[in-house]
């Protein structure tokens, strides 16, 4: 499931990072507290900050599940180092499973958006 977020002001990311998001004063919360790491989907050029997730049942999943449109959200970042490289004549062959294909994702929109002369390799499975 995709989740869709304003950009914060001045917020700026390289694609393959990710972000903390913290729901704020949810009505329900489990072991794990407020907040999880997700890698953003959207490409850096994107006006919203997208992330995507297998649903399992935990309250911070349906709490964002249920949430209405424009419920405030804490979001920090971005982290990470998993970027596309920059020596063009070397191809980047990703491999991804199931979820973990979304900082492929952003790294390839950007890469098309910016006309990277990269050769882009995705290697995909999924269970379902």
């Amino acid at each position: 499931m995709a989740f869709h977020f304003a950009r914060p002001a001045g917020f700026a990311h390289a694609a393959g990072q990710n972000v903390l998001v913290t729901l704020l004063e949810p009505p329900q919360t489990d072991s794990q507290g407020d907040s999880r790491t997700f890698t953003l989907a959207s490409a850096p050029h994107e006006p919203e900050l997208m992330v995507a997730t297998r649903m399992r049942d935990s309250a911070f999943k349906r709490v964002l599940k249920s949430a209405a449109a424009g419920t405030p959200v804490r979001i920090e970042g971005p982290n990470g180092l998993m970027v596309l490289h920059e020596d063009a004549a070397r191809p980047a062959v990703f491999l991804a499973g199931g979820i973990g294909v979304t900082p492929f994702l952003s790294m390839a929109r950007h890469a098309a958006k910016e006309k990277r002369p990269h050769r882009i390799l995705l290697f995909y499975s999924n269970r379902r």
